[in-house]
Formats: C-alpha cells, structure tokens, sequence
C-alpha cells in the first residue's frame, strides 16, 4: 500500500475564513457562536448557531456567477482552493494524463437544503403553476460540489460526494485515502461543507429535541461532557484537505503536515438518531481505524471527540473510547464547543484540527466543561479550559452520524 500524507489545507468557520485564523481561535478556546443573522429566527426555540462571518462570494466567483451555486458549494470552492494553494501544486501547468490522477471526494449531509427551501416557498406562494429557478436542481443535489470543484480546476480523476449524515467528510476523507494507497490516483481533494442555518433546518433538529436552547448564552450552550449540556449547537463552513500520495509529494518538494495512516468505518444498527449505550458502532470503527494504521491503541497521544453536545450521544461515546482503551489514560479533546456542529463538514474542519495538532503537538481545550457529567468513565483525560503541549504521534478523530453512521480516521506525525 502506498502512503498518503496531507500536503495542504483550507477552511471556512465559524471561527474564521482561513486557516490559519481558524486555528488561532481554536487554541485560544474562542466560540463561534452568536445570534442566528441569516433569517428571523424569533420565534424559533433555538434563536443562535455558530454562523460563518463575513464571507464574500465575489472573492471566488464572479458576480454573475455566485447566483448559480448554493451557499454549500460556496464554502466548498473557497476552503478547496486555499488547501489547493497551500499545497502549491500548479493544475495550470500539467497534462492531462497528471489531470487524470488528480480527484475529488467532497461531501455534505444537507447540500442545497436553502435553495431547496426557497425554491419551495416560491412556489408555494405562486398561482401553482410550476415555474422554478433553472439552476434548482444543479444548485440543490449534493453531488454538486464535488463537481464544481473538479470543473474549476479541469480535474478528470475520481469525483463523487459521500453522504452519512454528520460522518460525511470523514467518510470522503477515508475514501480519499483508500484511493490513493491502492494506486487509483496520485492526488485527492476530500472535505465536506454544509450552509443549513436555515428555517427548515433549525426547525426540523429543534422539533427532535436535539439542539440546545441556551438562547440568553449562546456561547456557552455548546459544552460537551458537561452536566447541564441540552443539545448541539448547529455551524456552517467547509473544511478541504489535499491528499497525496508520499513519493508524488517528495518528488516536488511539497510541505507535509501530516500523514493518514487509518480509516474505520461502522454502524451502530441501533436507531434513526440514537445511539446505544455502550457506544458499540463507535468502538468498531475506532478498532477498524487502529488495525487499518497497525498500531495499538496505546500509540494515540489524543482523541478528537464528536462530542456534540447531546445528553445521550457525549456519554455514548465515552464509553466506546473506554472499551477500546480499557485503562489507558487517554486525552479526549470536543472541539465543536468551539465551532458549532458543523454536520456533515464537521469531520473535515476536525481532520484539519487533528492534522495541526499531531504536527505541533497542541491538544486544544473541550470549553465550557465548567460541571463535568458524574456519569463520564474515570481515567478519560478531557483537556479542558487551555489547550495543552505534548507529545503525541498519532492522533484519533471520531464523527458519527444519524442512521448509526460511524467514522474514525487516525493521522501521524510524519516522518520520512
């Protein structure tokens, strides 16, 4: 098998339209959460969500451009074509056989759910004559990122989108890696991007009790592991990773951040949106990931949680990290008390987090976590309140997702 390693990054959060100032935020222990600005939400239980500020469309597309794609594929142009330059490769300049071995796995778990939603209400408001927007149904499927992308940078290798709700991108990113370690392609861009803080959205996760409804302190209401948790707190953006295979990425002198060693992938064939107990599906594919690496789990230095913040899914959870490392003390960091669920993009924006944090050795903090839950296994070392410096070789990063989809991928300090 061949090695992958991931040689550049992009992000756009709720903590900042780049990476570098996402990665600041997320040391310092900043939120990204606020008022929801992008509709009325005052009659809505759930009025905050961890929104992207100050995002121009102009800076990607040219204007007349922009109305063709839904905000989703957006944020997805913008995160891919900052992890492209960070990676220095030059599509402009190659053949179309290096275009050939260069591809495209992006996910979301929603896609164009606001173009869906508007293109809806415009009808529902009509005479009932069916007229729609021509760009609906391109605007709307969720494949279409994937497809954007590759167009915008003539790349003719693998392109397709994954789809398992809040394990999405880390589904794509799994994928991403198997294709290049099995010799399908050289070069891959994997990520995932959702735009859902939208009525239909906030109103369909808030009518099944799973977002939380700390209105009066929105920066505060996303506190996994933490006794008076009330549910997640739903976020925007993109993250895009660039994958490539090691002796392709030496050979032209590329920067390296990190290399993937492992994907696991499971289900906790249990519930539409629960999940069992003793967190099943998720020790599956976190010991799927370990023996995919061939390490045991006493060589990870930290687990990125998915932790969103629900009663029942944070201790689910835990318990699965326990079962898979019995004794050994482990750190577990919930970044999402930072940036909000992300949904299906939040495995991309925690890939990007794992990747710095394996390379520089920072643990970021879960905050937040001012009462712990009684219930939380002992011998789990939650970072908590600042950020931490360690040593750490391999770092684990855990997304499940509605239908009992679970994905776990691991990433390594590179070293040649």
């Amino acid at each position: 098998m061949k090695r992958v390693v991931i040689t550049g990054l992009g992000a756009i959060t709720p903590l900042g339209n780049n990476v570098a100032e996402f990665w600041k935020n997320i040391i310092s222990g900043k939120s990204g959460a606020g008022p929801i600005t992008k509709f009325d939400a005052s009659l809505f239980k759930t009025r905050f969500a961890h929104e992207v500020k100050d995002f121009e469309p102009e800076k990607y597309f040219e204007r007349k451009e922009v109305r063709k794609y839904d905000l989703f594929t957006q944020y997805a142009v913008a995160a891919s074509d900052e992890a492209i330059a960070d990676s220095g490769l030059d599509f402009a300049n190659i053949s179309d056989a290096e275009r050939a071995e260069v591809g495209v796995i992006w996910a979301s778990g929603n896609g164009g759910i606001s173009t869906f939603e508007e293109q809806l209400q415009e009808f529902n408001s009509g005479d009932g004559t069916p007229r729609f927007n021509p760009f609906f149904i391109p605007k709307m499927i969720v494949d279409i990122a994937a497809g954007v992308i590759s167009i915008r940078h003539k790349l003719f290798g693998p392109n397709y989108a994954t789809v398992s709700a809040c394990a999405s991108s880390n589904t794509a990113i799994i994928n991403a890696f198997d294709t290049i370690r099995m010799g399908k392609a050289d070069v891959m861009i994997a990520g995932g991007s959702e735009a859902a803080i939208t009525k239909s959205s906030i109103g369909g996760f808030g009518a099944s009790q799973a977002l939380s409804k700390n209105n009066e302190h929105p920066q505060n209401a996303s506190r996994p592991f933490d006794a008076n948790r009330d549910g997640f707190v739903a976020g925007e953006g993109a993250g895009a990773l660039v994958l490539e295979e090691l002796e392709h990425a030496k050979a032209r002198g590329a920067k390296i951040y990190a290399e993937i060693v492992g994907g696991g992938m499971a289900a906790d064939a249990y519930h539409l949106t629960g999940t069992p107990a003793d967190g099943h599906g998720a020790s599956l594919g976190m010991q799927k990931a370990l023996k995919d690496a061939g390490i045991t789990f006493d060589k990870i230095g930290s687990v990125n949680a998915h932790a969103t913040s629900t009663p029942q899914g944070d201790l689910s959870e835990l318990n699965a990290i326990r079962s898979v490392f019995g004794t050994h003390p482990i750190k577990v960091t919930a970044t999402k008390s930072m940036t909000g669920h992300l949904l299906g993009a939040a495995g991309a924006i925690e890939s990007i987090i794992s990747a710095l944090s394996v390379k520089t050795g920072i643990v970021p903090a879960t905050i937040n976590l001012e009462n712990p839950d009684p219930n939380i296994p002992e011998g789990l070392d939650i970072v908590s309140g600042k950020s931490i410096q360690t040593e750490q070789e391999y770092v684990m990063n855990n997304t499940f997702g509605f239908g009992g989809h679970t994905a776990t991928t691991i990433f390594r300090k590179f070293q040649d």
